[in-house]
């Protein structure tokens, strides 16, 4: 039988996507922290941190090579790491850290905005899977085996209220909520309706595929299968200097099929970066106020598929 904490390949359960706020008492409901999902493998002589795609995220965040001291027993954590700005998290400071190769510059910015890990599941524990166990008994769970400290904590949560919640999360500005069966199983690498988020704004993943400097604007697609779709394009938040930053690789064809006139302007690029873009809900499938968040290193292009 394999033995999840030495295999070290989990793909945590995935979230659903968004939601009106509910209130239930067969919930749960926790805010959605603005960082990096994390795998935490931590037992008495190291910690191990990964992200969605398996990478390894202690080179670039060794402040946190420690927090296996906060724990009691091996066990192997679902979570989330975050940086703080002006006591709030900052997904743009956290992504800086993870384009960071220099171990002085790490430190520096190590210095500046430390990481945290904050830890929401439990799924390993004594040498067991108990990914079986009710979301209930695995926070009880957790809420014993891990000493919190400034680099690790536990998410806080409250039962009944998400309607509440999400309304603090929106007056605050901050992401959202997600709601969380009480007695959910945990299912690696699924979707289910157990796990569903709130949120103030509505993002996906999305190829990135040409970029007008002109009009410092971002040309993005998604697959339908193996076929890249023009889904539209974003500005807002698209630094000057975006193809030295992410090192873009030029190309001279487009790698759409069909491309609007609208991007005859555009310098065409290898879709192998995949940035994440929030804009306001609608339900006409399209981009309405765009804002480019991020990039994203744990999602392959493959992955940003059409919605059905």
């Amino acid at each position: 039988m394999i033995d999840l904490f030495e295999e070290k390949a989990i793909k945590p359960m995935l979230i659903k996507d968004m939601m009106n706020p509910f209130n239930s008492n067969d919930w749960i409901y926790e805010l959605k922290l603005d960082g990096i999902r994390c795998i935490a493998y931590l037992d008495d002589f190291e910690t191990d941190l990964r992200n969605k795609r398996n990478m390894k995220l202690l080179p670039r965040f060794p402040e946190l090579q420690l927090i296996n001291n906060q724990i009691k027993n091996k066990c192997i954590l679902d979570g989330e790491l975050i940086v703080l700005k002006n006591g709030v998290p900052d997904f743009y400071e956290l992504q800086r850290r993870t384009l960071l190769t220099d171990t002085f510059k790490i430190q520096l910015e190590n210095n500046k905005y430390p990481a945290s890990f904050v830890a929401y599941d439990i799924i390993y524990y004594n040498n067991k899977t108990i990914t079986d166990l009710s979301l209930i008994e695995r926070k009880k769970i957790l809420q014993d085996v891990l000493v919190e400290n400034k680099d690790i904590a536990i998410s806080r949560f409250i039962q009944e209220k998400g309607i509440e919640l999400f309304n603090i999360a929106d007056q605050n500005q901050l992401e959202g909520v997600v709601a969380k069966r009480k007695d959910s199983k945990y299912y690696f690498d699924k979707r289910t309706n157990d796990w569903v988020k709130f949120k103030r704004m509505a993002d996906e993943d999305f190829v990135i595929c040409g970029y007008n400097k002109e009009k410092n604007t971002l040309t993005l697609g998604q697959f339908k299968g193996d076929v890249l779709i023009y889904k539209g394009n974003v500005s807002f938040g698209v630094k000057q200097d975006f193809l030295r930053i992410y090192n873009c690789k030029i190309t001279n064809d487009s790698p759409f099929n069909l491309t609007p006139s609208s991007n005859d302007d555009v310098t065409w690029l290898e879709p192998t970066l995949v940035c994440v873009v929030e804009y306001m809900p609608n339900t006409k499938d399209s981009l309405r106020q765009p804002v480019f968040k991020a990039i994203r290193d744990d999602v392959i292009p493959k992955e940003c598929q059409v919605k059905p």
